[in-house]
């Protein structure tokens, strides 16, 4: 096996690696307002997070591949053929897993999504400076993240609101039986979504290697194909990883964060439902994790405020917070070690 061949083929474990990480990390925020609500059991939650996440990343791509468009074309890796870009990319995916497994071991539903964009940048800068950076692209990431917090809970909020006002006269038992089934429904959706978004940043970052190994061409608008058989892999590690480690952010989310009555959990799943449908279709690359424990902030809220445990709020918004210059920090040192190492 020549240098080339094998740097690719660390890339495309690594990318993997963090593939099967958000698995466990961030697949879980979909089903865990579902979990807290007792209209899923673990188990049929994880089972249901595993198929659905799997139909977000095929069905969406071929509907549209903007997310990961967006992904590919965020930094400027150098041209098809280099063993040095496929070195940095390996060091940024290895500095996204660091940064997660941290997370994970400490129970805080951390952003893959804002790790993946950190950690891809921090390497980019370390190969061609500043100027590999696309800020076009970039400005995407912003917009999705104001939009993910401020749509995010602003909708949980009022949906909520909306099916108190609509529901208040209604037979209880009768309105108790349509949101557990509505809420079975929309925590899939969630799953869906979640596949759609999220997969389809690594298949960005999978076919980016693709192409520095010369093993596929951009298209003219500086975009790429995604090979059905990128989109099976990706998915059946996204699933590995939540059925290995769910549990743990599932807790944290769907039991700890607030508790919800059933209508509460469907009105937080058809908020974060909205957002990310908006944003995969516009290539915004939001976070799953960040939209979904905003919608269900904005569903406790709207009851009152102290129905939300703050405390696990601050180590999440702590977390985002640290997320973009600490692991493109990482991402940055191990871009240059791995460089200095076997470039």
């Amino acid at each position: 096996m020549n240098p080339l061949s094998l740097a690719f083929l660390i890339s495309i474990l690594l990318v993997l690696g963090v593939v099967f990480v958000n698995g466990w990390t961030d697949a879980p925020n979909a089903i865990g307002s579902a979990v807290g609500t007792r209209v899923l059991s673990p188990r049929k939650a994880i089972l249901v997070a595993v198929v659905f996440n799997f139909l977000g990343v095929l069905l969406m791509t071929y509907i549209s591949p903007a997310v990961a468009d967006t992904i590919s074309k965020m930094v400027d890796f150098g041209e098809s053929g280099s063993q040095q870009a496929l070195i940095v990319l390996a060091a940024a995916m290895f500095a996204i897993v660091i940064w997660a497994v941290a997370a994970w071991y400490f129970g805080i539903p951390t952003s893959e999504s804002h790790a993946l964009i950190a950690g891809l940048t921090g390497g980019a800068i370390a190969l061609g400076g500043v100027d590999a950076i696309n800020m076009g692209e970039w400005r995407k990431v912003i917009i999705g993240l104001f939009l993910s917090t401020l749509l995010g809970f602003s909708a949980g909020f009022g949906i909520t609101r909306l099916i108190e006002r609509i529901f208040r006269y209604a037979d209880r038992r009768r309105s108790e039986s349509l949101f557990h089934h509505g809420q079975a429904w929309s925590a899939a959706g969630m799953a869906f979504l979640h596949g759609a978004q999220d997969g389809q940043k690594f298949m960005g970052v999978f076919v980016l290697a693709m192409f520095l190994n010369g093993m596929t061409q951009k298209n003219p608008d500086g975009t790429f194909e995604i090979p059905l058989l990128v989109m099976v892999i990706c998915s059946l590690t996204m699933g590995l990883g939540t059925m290995v480690g769910g549990w743990r952010i599932i807790k944290a989310v769907g039991l700890d964060m607030v508790k919800m009555k059933k209508y509460q959990g469907f009105a937080s799943d058809a908020a974060a439902g909205i957002c990310l449908l908006i944003a995969s279709l516009t290539g915004l690359p939001v976070s799953t994790t960040h939209t979904k424990t905003t919608a269900i902030m904005g569903v406790g809220a709207s009851r009152r405020l102290s129905s939300v445990n703050w405390n696990i709020v601050k180590e999440m918004v702590l977390a985002w917070v640290l997320t973009f210059p600490g692991c493109g920090l990482i991402g940055y040192i191990m871009a240059r070690l791995f460089m200095h190492l076997f470039g």
